[in-house]
This record gives C-alpha cells, structure tokens and sequence, in this order.
C-alpha cells in the first residue's frame, strides 16, 4: 500500500496495524481527555487572540480614544503658575553663635528638604495667604456661586470665617510642591482657572514661606536668649553657695592646696590639677624610693653574677686601665725574661730579678682586681642600706596621707560641684554673647528666587497626555473585554488543542477554502488542500491493517466537512490503485450525489441494504476508476432500524473482502442516533471537526457517545483550518505542503 508524500507521519511509528500507537492515545473508557502539559500564554496565543478579537480590540480603543478626545475639549482650562525659592540647610555663619539648631546630617538633606515641602503645603501656610491676599472675600477665586451660598442664620462674622476656611481648602487643593533630588531650588506652583490669580497665589506663597522662615529664627533667638539669662542668673547663685561651703570645710579640715602655675591666685581647681602638700609629698617620696629600688635591685643582681667568678675574669677587671697597664707591663718582663734565659741559666742575676719583677706585677694585679670586686659588693650593700630608709620614710608619708584622703572625700565632693558650676556658668556666659552677638546678622535659610509670571497658556487640559491615558486604558479595557471573551469561547482552534484537550490523535488538518474554491482545490493534487489530504491518508495507512478497511466519517455537527473529506480520501485511495467502495450513509441528509455533481438517483444504500435492489445497479455512473459510490436515493422512514438490524453488518461483510476500502459518509452524532449505532461495526471512526466552530464540550460529548457506543476512533480531522485564527504566523496556512509539480522538495 502506497502513501502519499509529505505526510506528518513521525518518525518511529509503526507501519501497520492499529497496534500498540494508536492505543496509547486512545483515552480508556469514560474518559474524556489526556492530561498534557500546557502553557498558559505562548506567543501563538497572543496573536490568536489579537487576531480573533481584532475588530473588538479597535472598537473599545476607538471609542476610548473618541471619549478622552471629547472629556478633553469639555474641561475648563487651568493655568499654572510658578515662584521658585532657594532652600539652604547649612548657613553661612558670619559669627559664632549663629548655629542655634544642631547641625544637619548629610543624609538628613533628603527629609530635610521633603519637611520644607510639607511645610508650603500646610494649613497654617495656606490660611497666611489666604489672609495676606484677603482671599475670603475675592468673588474671582471663590466662584460667585460661593460667595451667593450664605446659608440662613449665620451672621458676618461666622460666614467669613467658614469662607476662609473654603479658601484654605481651595488653596492646598490647587498648591504643589516639586522637591528636587539634584539641587536645592524648590518650585511653588499653584493650578487655577484664572492665571492672575494663580501667579498672585504662587508668589504670595513664596514671600509667605520666606517671611515664616526669618520670624521662625527670630522666635528661635529670642528663646534661645532669654532662656540662657535664666539659666545664667541660677547659675550664678548655685556657684556661690558651693564654692562657700567648699573654702569653710577645707579650713576646718587643714587642707591645703600646692598652688600652679595655671591656678595661681585661684584655691579651686580640679583634684588632680592641683594637690595638696602632703600628697606632693608622698609622690616625690614614692618616686625617690622606687629609684632607690631600682637601684638596689641593679646593684644585688650585679653582684649575684659575680660572686663566684674569679676577680681576673671579671669585665670591670679586665676593662680597668690600672690592671691593663700591669698586664702590659708583666707581659714585656715575660718577654725580657724569655730573651735572657735563651743566653743565661736560671742562676743568672738578671734573670732572678726579672722573675722577681714579675712575680710582684702578679701580686699587684690580684690585689687590684680584688679591691674592684670589693667595691662591687659595697655599692650593693650601699643601696640596700638606702632603699630601707627610704622604705620607712615612705611608710610614714603614706600614713600621713591615708588620714587627709579621708578628710578630702567631703572637701572633693563639694570641689566638683563648685567646679561644674564653674564651667556651666562660664558655658552660658560664653554661649549668650554669641547669640546676643549673632542676632543682628543671623541670615534666613529660604530665599525668594524667581517670582511667577502669569502663564500664558493652560497647562490642562493636554490633548495628548489625555489621548494617551485614553489610549492606555482602551488598550487595558480592550485586553480585558478580549480576554474575558475567549474565557467564555470554547470553540477548537489549534492542532495543540485536539490532542490536549480531546485526547484523541490528530491524523491531520485541511485548510480553510472557501465554497468557491472547493472545486479548483480538489482538482489540483499539489494543492495545499489535496496535499493536506494526502497527508491525513497517510496517517490513516499508517494505522489501519489492512484486514480493517473499514471506515466511517461522522462529526458532532452539520456541515463540518466530513462528507468532503470522505469523498476526496475516497478518490485518493482509488487514484492509488486500490479498489473503494464510498458510501452515503447518511440517510436522513444526504449529499454524496450532489457533492460529485450527480443527481439524486432512484436506487440507493436503502434498497441494497432491504434487497430490494442490486448493489451493482445502486452504483453511481461515471466515477474515476477503482472507485465505486454508493448513494442515497430515497430517505427511509426509518434509518435508526436498517443501521442497527443485521442487514448492516452483512452489507460489511459482503463488501469487506471485495473492496480495499470501504468509507462510510454517516450523519452527525448530537441528536441523532446513526452513527453510535453504525460505529459499532465499522473498524475504525474517523472523527472531523471544523476549526473555529465546534465547541469543546459539543465535540467531547459526541467523542464520548461514540465510545459509549463501543465505537474505534483512530483519530480526529480538523477541517477549515485557519492559521491566523490559531495564532500562526500569517504565511503559515500557504507555507504548509504547497508544492507545484515543477518544485523541488
């Protein structure tokens, strides 16, 4: 059995049979579909929907734009105008004292500035305004309406008031403040239908900022001096008493103060800064003795080292000048007496007084060398003998000032207190000639920059800001009514969707032609319509044996192309050499006659399946060879009855073993009970459904009667395919198997 070329058949399929292929895409009894991965949005998706809701896509944006457009030209015109003022959070001190507030962290500059902001925008600075440009009464910015709308009962003064309170309201509603991030010049600007009024407002809005500026710092000032005087004056009452209770209880106590340099003239000074003679005493005492100490301890461990090292190896001995003058000495004697026993014997007078010179250099050097280490050792006895003495003179000192530190516990207690005083009056002293200093010439952190001009033109309303909004939101609105569209549309579209969503194999797609063309397609077998067939053919060779030649074509509705597709798989099948048999088993609409340019005939499928006529003689002339038709002539009264009697099943059998085919063309499945009833003898079902017009639960209920009905689906058509519904790219649908005969593969 020959196929086509340019089938969709994947690679490792099995060549024959329904086998094992075909079954693991079969779903088992009672189910309805196979879970398989899905993406929610996929780029196809996207241009499905796009392209599908397209005209409700560019209606809502049409009429969004049309309604901003319209909003726009209606709107009363603003106009804005803009002050500028200088913000600087660090003065310029000219002198000290300026800096009452403490200073301002670098990354404080950032809510320092948004502070500033807040305070444009506040109430208290609208109702300055307000006030300054008597707004309560100006007919201009309240509106006539307003200034007319005095309620009963409420007299001048009450009736003012709540105007400004209107004019307050009226004034933060129109105020905004830009604060930058890369400099320190902030923008007042304030939006009103009149653009006088909106630059007089923007202006007063800066000199009211700058004037809250400079009388906030005078309030500061003022506070800061005569809180300071206050402080000063208890202060300086507070030092007195304690620096009279410090002098009465040191004379009580005999504590005297060592005058220095620094407190010359002054008994008050801080503790350490200025001792007392007893404990000056006991320092000089304690620094003497542990230099006597130190001194001992040198002198001990000096003669430890040397006790038992002979006095000749000692390094003071041998660096002495005395003992290196007699070794010198000794060592030309020893010389002298070599040279002289060479020419004399021992006896020699010369020689027994050279020996005798030598013998009391030896003598001298010994007792020279002995005396340096006798002088080590007293050195050492020396210093022991002092550091004892000063030991008991320490002992007594300490003594003396263990008593005065009791006494001086009180005395230190009122010393610091008359001392901190000291300096906290010397503080506020200091710090109130700075301020005092620093009034008249403490400058402002705001000033006025640029006043506002009365803007020409309205910044709202914008046409194109506003048409972009518009656009924005029809655009969003568009996405949401298309997206809410396709929820509630459950038509199949793509070749993902049959398999995902039905569970049944794709054996292949046609595309969409339209009536027209029907004719001129099918007449041309390069085709894409007669190469698609081609390939559903292929799938179908691939998955029938060949002892299960029977077919039947059905779908869940009218006019989904089951009886073109079974006319034209008909004709492919006999253009192969194989011998078909095409039957219109649908008898309640039939259209197999028409559909080959025939009239209706006077014998049919009805009269061969009741033997009142020959099969032969039912058979449409004029077909293409290896190709029989069998027609519908007549409608039986009574379809259900002849597809479920045994007349169908031997009309099978007979035509079985004679035809290499044999498709049945039968009626749609919802509603009518013909093709359950014939799909229980056919082999296999074939199972068609238009894109873009059957529903999925349409088409799952008609896959589920048919396998109630014990019915073999090898697989699903999906006919009038249209790429660009599917969300395929636009030459997808003319790419897909065109050839002409004179191209190359």
């Amino acid at each position: 059995m020959n196929s086509p070329a340019h089938s969709h058949q994947p690679a490792g399929r099995p060549s024959g049979g329904m086998g094992p292929w075909v079954d693991q895409f079969l779903p088992v009894a009672g189910q309805t579909g196979r879970n398989y991965p899905q993406t929610l949005v996929t780029a196809s998706f996207v241009r499905g929907v796009l392209f599908r809701q397209r005209y409700l896509i560019l209606a809502t944006i049409g009429v969004a734009l049309l309604a901003g457009l319209i909003l726009t030209l209606l709107m009363t015109p603003i106009y804005q105008a803009v002050a500028t003022v200088r913000i600087d959070p660090y003065e310029v001190n000219i002198v000290e004292g300026q800096d009452i507030a403490p200073g301002l962290a670098t990354n404080e500059i950032s809510r320092y500035m948004e502070t500033q902001g807040s305070v444009i925008e506040s109430k208290k600075m609208a109702r300055r305004v307000a006030e300054t440009l008597d707004l309560a009464d100006n007919t201009a910015f309240l509106g006539p309406d307003t200034m007319d709308s005095r309620p009963d009962g409420v007299d001048d003064k009450q009736w003012r008031a709540e105007r400004m309170h209107m004019a307050v309201a009226k004034l933060r509603g129109g105020i905004t403040v830009d604060i930058p991030l890369d400099n320190r010049i902030v923008p007042i600007s304030f939006r009103s239908s009149d653009p006088a009024i909106a630059a007089r407002i923007a202006n007063a809005y800066a000199d009211a900022f700058v004037l809250e500026d400079q009388q906030r710092n005078i309030e500061v000032n003022q506070y800061a001096q005569q809180y300071l005087q206050e402080q000063i004056v208890d202060v300086r009452a507070r030092l007195q008493d304690a620096e009279l209770a410090a002098n009465a209880y040191a004379k009580r106590s005999g504590i005297v103060r060592q005058s220095s340099g620094e407190n010359a003239g002054s008994f008050f000074g801080t503790p350490s800064s200025a001792p007392t003679i007893t404990g000056a005493n006991l320092a000089q005492v304690n620094q003497t003795y542990t230099a006597a100490k130190a001194d001992r301890i040198t002198a001990e461990q000096r003669w430890r080292a040397i006790t038992g090292t002979p006095a000749l190896q000692l390094k003071d001995v041998q660096q002495s000048e005395v003992i290196q003058g007699l070794q010198r000495a000794r060592a030309e004697l020893v010389s002298d007496l070599a040279d002289l026993r060479q020419r004399y014997d021992d006896d020699y007078p010369a020689v027994t007084e050279v020996e005798a010179q030598i013998a009391s250099l030896d003598s001298e050097i010994g007792r020279t060398a002995s005396n340096i280490k006798a002088s080590i050792h007293r050195e050492y006895e020396v210093a022991a003998r002092q550091e004892q003495a000063l030991l008991g003179e320490r002992n007594r000192v300490s003594n003396a000032t263990l008593n005065e530190q009791d006494r001086r516990v009180r005395f230190n207690i009122l010393e610091r207190e008359a001392d901190a005083l000291r300096n906290q009056l010397a503080s506020l002293l200091q710090r109130f000639n700075e301020i005092a200093t620093a009034a008249n010439v403490k400058t402002g952190t705001v000033t006025k920059l640029d006043s506002a001009d009365i803007p020409e033109t309205p910044v709202s309303p914008n046409i194109l800001r506003n048409l972009l909004i518009a656009l924005i939101g029809g655009v969003g609105l568009a996405g949401g009514l298309a997206i809410l569209r396709e929820t509630f549309d459950e038509r199949l579209r793509s070749l993902e969707e049959i398999e995902e969503r039905l569970g049944f194999p794709l054996l292949g797609h046609t595309p969409f032609v339209s009536e027209g063309d029907i004719a001129e397609q099918t007449g041309n077998r390069f085709s894409p319509l007669m190469e698609s067939y081609s390939s559903i053919l292929t799938a179908l060779d691939y998955s029938l044996p060949r002892n299960k030649n029977v077919l039947q074509f059905t779908s869940s509705q009218a006019s989904e192309g089951k009886t073109t597709t079974a006319v034209v798989l008909a004709m492919s099948l006999a253009r192969l050499g194989r011998k078909t048999l095409l039957v219109d088993a649908d008898l309640r609409r039939p259209s197999v006659a028409a559909h080959l340019g025939h009239a209706t005939p006077e014998l049919g499928f009805a009269e061969v399946l009741l033997g009142h006529a020959e099969q032969t003689d039912a058979l449409l002339p004029g077909t293409p060879d290896n190709l029989d038709v069998l027609p519908v002539a007549t409608t039986p009264p009574n379809p259900v009855e002849l597809l479920s009697s045994q007349m169908i099943e031997d009309f099978i059998e007979r035509n079985r073993g004679e035809y290499s085919a044999v498709i049945f063309d039968t009626s749609p499945v919802m509603g009518i009970a013909d093709s359950p009833l014939l799909a229980r003898h056919v082999d296999a079902t074939v199972f068609i459904v238009e894109a873009n017009s059957v529903q999925f639960g349409q088409a799952r209920a008609a896959l589920k009667r048919l396998r109630g009905a014990g019915a073999n689906i090898a697989g699903v058509v999906l006919t009038k395919y249209r790429a660009l519904q599917a969300g395929q790219s636009y030459d997808y649908q003319y790419r897909y198997y065109h050839y002409s005969p004179g191209e190359k593969d």
